[in-house]
């Protein structure tokens, strides 16, 4: 008579949920902004933030940073030397023009991404300049990866004073660009100062991303995206147009990337950085096994493992 061991359909059990988590977090595709706060050629040359850097980007495959004040390009250049070096992935960049009204202030939307997960497929700077300080660089951008293929970002780093205004008019934008490449699969992300006293509950109404149901917003007005203890608002935001998106991103995946707590440091080192957190999302994975619902997976584990349990 065949020994049998009772562990052996345990052992099958653990092994089939390692490889459906494994799989998961191999195809998380994440969305990710960051207000870098006034990321040049100086900031870039300390050696401890662009390290704190290069680790926050490279979990991104795309990943939007705000006031980029750039204009040679070294500083960013900087930065996909660091993460190409860091990570397994190739990285690239596509950058907006310097935008701003002063010339002590002109700042960049700069979006890196993974070249291995996603191409960019158009980009388009929105002209309208007394629509805002800093318009609009919207990137539309295609992966193979995601359950919906092709999608558009736009950023937005609203000029605190006219940030009720400036959130309004994105919906302006985004009839512009969903015209123009013929999709409506439309992201807005970035520093809104969308909360505290620069958008209050009575600001909303004038707001037509906020007053018009085809728009969510991702990020609760009562998440703390910032880093001070003097400071709890919600000023990041990502929000996203239409069911067809709505339902491509993973449930509960939109959040605040607290690296203090995650890299182990101090307030003090994160303030070298910005007072500003990241803040992210994921998109599901085209993979049908990815895209199953627990009832299922459950399902197919019980079918699995069933045949061992009666064999005891």
């Amino acid at each position: 008579m065949r020994w049998r061991s009772p562990r052996l359909p345990l052992l099958l059990l653990f092994s089939f949920f390692t490889l459906l988590v494994g799989g998961a977090t191999a195809s998380v595709f994440r969305i990710c902004a960051y207000n870098v706060q006034k990321f040049n050629s100086m900031k870039a040359s300390n050696y401890r933030v662009m390290h704190t850097l290069t680790r926050i980007v490279s979990r991104c495959d795309i990943c939007l940073l705000q006031e980029v004040m750039d204009s040679d390009g070294k500083a960013i250049k900087s930065l996909l030397s660091s993460l190409n070096r860091y990570d397994e992935y190739t990285y690239q960049a596509v950058s907006s023009k310097s935008l701003g009204n002063s010339p002590n202030n002109m700042q960049q939307y700069v979006f890196i991404y993974r070249t291995e997960t996603v191409n960019v497929t158009g980009q388009h700077q929105y002209q309208k300049k007394q629509s805002f300080v800093r318009e609009p660089f919207a990137v539309q951008f295609q992966s193979q990866k995601t359950a919906i293929k092709k999608f558009v970002l736009v950023p937005l780093h609203t000029e605190p004073s006219q940030a009720v205004q400036e959130i309004d008019r994105l919906y302006d934008v985004f009839v512009e660009v969903s015209k123009k490449w013929n999709n409506a699969n439309v992201m807005f992300l970035g520093d809104f100062h969308a909360s505290c006293a620069y958008v209050t509950r009575a600001n909303k109404k004038k707001i037509r991303l906020f007053t018009s149901s085809k728009f969510s917003w991702l990020i609760g007005d009562r998440v703390d995206t910032t880093v001070t203890d003097e400071t709890s608002c919600a000023y990041d935001r990502i929000v996203v147009h239409g069911q067809p998106f709505l339902k491509a991103i993973s449930p509960f995946s939109a959040s605040v990337f607290n690296f203090a707590k995650e890299f182990k440091l101090t307030k003090t080192k994160v303030l070298e950085m910005s007072d500003h957190l990241p803040v992210e999302v994921t998109l599901k994975s085209s993979a049908l096994l990815l895209q199953a619902t627990p009832l299922l997976v459950l399902l197919s584990v019980s079918a699995i493992v069933q045949p061992f349990l009666s064999a005891l």
